[in-house]
């Protein structure tokens, strides 16, 4: 792994985040979904998430990082999710509700992970992770184990 080119593609994907246009950002937001576990990338994720300009940057960027399935996206969402307003809040749902709504062993897995995730020592994750939790419970997945 070349850890010199991945941090020049956050410098990049991170200057791209900045743009004027909302079609850059959200590119952005998915380019950078890839780099999450990289600290340098969680800060601009988080503003992208939280995108003041438009929200189609919000639901791109947060069903990219969910799409991670793991414990550093779940944890990277919840963080934005406890500090979301309303709208934002909604646009999260909705991207939660699109990447977990399929199959019912993904939503689970999810779950789990934020069940571990509400004792987080950052206060954000902590609180996000109980909202993610009753989100996710939500949710009734389409397809089910036999």
């Amino acid at each position: 792994m070349n850890n010199a080119l991945r941090r020049a593609s956050i410098v990049a994907l991170s200057e791209l985040g900045r743009s004027d246009d909302y079609r850059d950002r959200a590119d952005a937001g998915r380019g950078l979904a890839g780099f999450a576990e990289l600290d340098e990338s969680v800060g601009i994720l988080l503003d992208l998430m939280l995108d003041a300009g438009d929200t189609f940057v919000t639901l791109v960027t947060v069903e990219s990082v969910l799409r991670r399935k793991d414990r550093i996206g779940l944890a990277i969402v919840a963080s934005a999710l406890a500090v979301a307003d309303a709208d934002h809040a909604e646009w999260i749902y909705t991207a939660i509700v699109n990447v977990f709504g399929v199959f019912s062993s993904d939503r689970d897995e999810a779950m789990q992970i934020c069940e571990g995730l509400t004792r987080d020592s950052d206060e954000n994750v902590s609180l996000g992770a109980r909202g993610l939790i009753g989100l996710l419970a939500d949710i009734d997945p389409v397809l089910r184990p036999a």
